[in-house]
């Protein structure tokens, strides 16, 4: 029987992988290895197919027990890693942080050449658990798979769910009816290390542990700055001034991304800021219906801290709090001259984004500023749902749009005011004058520019509880699966 076991686990993929050992290489002041929690029960609810080639791996060759061994039952000899780390929270320092409910499951290099984390959520408690049962409800898995593959079919730098296993445990939470069923999540993303890894080794005081990290995290995650030598062939303090610069830059641009798409992220805390600049970690997010500057997504956040229209000068005060660990191994000056580029880059990638979804290139920066302005003077006003505006854009596009102006949106069935109808027709003027400025073979590149940038599938919240009520009351998944493909193949 045990040989059996042995020949069946051996034949696992995942098992089977090249794990490469990064982040064990900086030795365990940074983590703590820690044990996987048994479950008593396992199936497999969600397996992405999708990023099974980016490892080098043939969908069709991967069961899922191959998932539900390496992800469930935890088969194998792999080290786990907690990882440890600080943050500010809604603005207050916590030191009392950690990976509480998962780990660093290895790290695989992608055919892209990176490297990338399996990491677990709900896997179980840890040194970092406190008095929480190191558990992630089933429903929390399902929302941030449903939230990872919109956001990147929308274009947002961000994680990734290779799979979802529902784990068989009663749980107990606040904000859900209860009890709930428990799951683990296995998240597929560049790095686990955030700004608060950083800042939990300044609060200890050891600017040599930041000296460390922060030439791993170059070496590792941002290689090019290198040009080819070892990092003690480089002048390091432009080395490390180049970094920040561009995690100033990612940072800004993903931000930017969030907010083009219509996405609040809600709980921007500095532990949830990955030092690759990459969207991850989503909780009580929701994507907005209205354009509301002030909508807040989470129940919890009483001053709207983390609102919408907040997110940019967030993740800005994120990257000023960075600057205190950081500046134990940089110059202030070098950190003051990263950051100062922040609002510069947010700009160009929102334009860029907003312009996408409006199917348009090669504007001036005022041109692009004036027609996203009279867009969201006229989404905002008339409270009409944000994304069904881009919607209608993508599906009514037609090559008449260039001849007559008078057949821009006329096929809409949007009761509006005189006041709002000014604004339609003030932005239909807008927009004609930019089409007719281009050639009319642009005329299929735009449409193909809203194809891609508008998908006709919105995440909302009413979407999200409709295909959670199917799985709560008759545990029907289909709706989940029609969902998801919905997305992946717009």
């Amino acid at each position: 029987m045990q040989q059996s076991l042995q020949t069946n686990l051996s034949s696992n993929p995942f098992l089977n992988l090249e794990y490469e050992q990064a982040m064990e290489a900086l030795g365990d002041d940074y983590y703590d290895v820690v044990a996987a929690a048994e479950f008593p029960m396992h199936v497999l609810r969600w397996r992405n197919d999708e990023l099974l080639p980016q490892i080098g791996l043939n969908s069709k060759e991967v069961e899922d027990r191959h998932f539900v061994e390496a992800f469930g039952t935890f088969q194998g000899i792999r080290p786990f890693l907690a990882l440890r780390y600080h943050g500010y929270q809604f603005g207050e320092y916590n030191p009392q942080l950690g990976d509480g409910r998962g780990f660093v499951y290895g790290q695989v290099r992608a055919i892209d050449g990176e490297l990338y984390d399996f990491g677990t959520k709900g896997s179980g408690k840890t040194p970092y658990s406190r008095t929480a049962d190191g558990r992630l409800t089933l429903k929390g898995g399902v929302r941030e798979v449903l939230a990872a593959e919109m956001l990147h079919r929308l274009g947002v730098r961000t994680s990734r769910c290779l799979c979802a296993i529902e784990t068989g445990e009663k749980l107990w939470r606040g904000d859900e009816p209860s009890p709930t069923r428990s799951s683990v999540m296995v998240r597929f993303s560049r790095s686990h290390i955030r700004f608060g890894t950083f800042e939990r080794l300044h609060a200890i005081g050891r600017a040599d542990f930041i000296r460390k990290l922060l030439n791993h995290v170059i070496e590792v995650y941002y290689s090019h700055l290198l040009r080819g030598k070892a990092i003690a062939q480089v002048d390091e303090r432009e080395l490390y001034a180049e970094f920040y610069a561009e995690l100033v830059q990612r940072t800004s641009a993903l931000v930017a991304q969030w907010m083009a798409v219509g996405f609040c992220h809600a709980v921007l805390n500095t532990d949830n800021m990955s030092i690759t600049g990459e969207s991850f970690d989503y909780g009580p997010y929701a994507f907005i219906s209205t354009y509301d500057p002030n909508f807040t997504a989470a129940y919890f956040d009483y001053y709207g801290r983390y609102r919408y229209a907040n997110q940019p000068a967030v993740c800005y005060w994120n990257l000023e709090m960075l600057q205190y660990p950081l500046r134990m191994v940089m110059e202030q000056s070098d950190l003051e001259a990263g950051l100062a580029k922040f609002k510069e880059h947010y700009r160009e990638e929102y334009c860029r984004m907003m312009l996408n979804r409006l199917g348009l290139e090669q504007l001036s920066p005022s041109e692009a500023e004036e027609i996203i302005t009279l867009t969201l003077q006229f989404v905002g006003s008339t409270q009409m749902g944000y994304h069904d505006f881009f919607i209608a854009l993508r599906q009514q596009f037609d090559r008449t749009w260039r001849e007559d102006r008078s057949n821009i949106l006329d096929r809409v069935e949007w009761e509006l005011g005189e006041e709002h109808q000014q604004i339609l027709d003030n932005w239909r003027s807008l927009y004609h004058h930019y089409l007719i400025r281009m050639p009319e073979g642009e005329m299929a590149a735009i449409a193909e520019r809203l194809r891609q940038a508008n998908p006709t599938t919105s995440l909302l919240r009413p979407e999200i509880e409709a295909v959670w009520e199917r799985i709560t009351e008759e545990d029907d998944w289909q709706p989940f699966y029609d969902l998801i493909k919905r997305i992946q193949a717009l």
